[in-house]
């Protein structure tokens, strides 16, 4: 099925070599993130649509859904496979699935 008529998946069914962009803010992606995504945040997004990750679905992320719903819709009016992880890294930190951090202590969502 085409990305655009998925545009919410849950963390927990993202295939373990999903293209990522995370739209966080720097201090959430810090504390704790997906090794393999991208982090642009939200703010940064319109300015660096260079930098936006090939994906084909892109999963875009945020702390629980919400601001990564408006990327993604945003993504998708510019012709972009984009879908939003309806769950966010809370759903991802539930679901068991692997992070790190920047901050030298274990990862977490804050």
């Amino acid at each position: 099925m085409p990305a655009q008529e998925r545009p919410d998946q849950p963390a927990s069914v993202l295939p373990s070599d999903a293209v990522i962009l995370d739209v966080r803010e720097p201090d959430e992606w810090a504390a704790g993130h997906i090794e393999t995504a991208v982090h642009i945040p939200i703010g940064a997004v319109t300015r660096r649509m260079g930098d936006i990750p090939q994906g084909d679905p892109l999963y875009v992320i945020c702390r629980s859904g919400s601001r990564s719903a408006r990327v993604a819709g945003f993504l998708r009016a510019q012709g972009i496979g984009a879908v939003n992880v309806a769950d966010g890294m809370k759903g991802w930190a539930s679901a068991g699935k692997p992070m790190t951090s920047d901050t030298g202590r274990n990862p977490q969502v804050i």
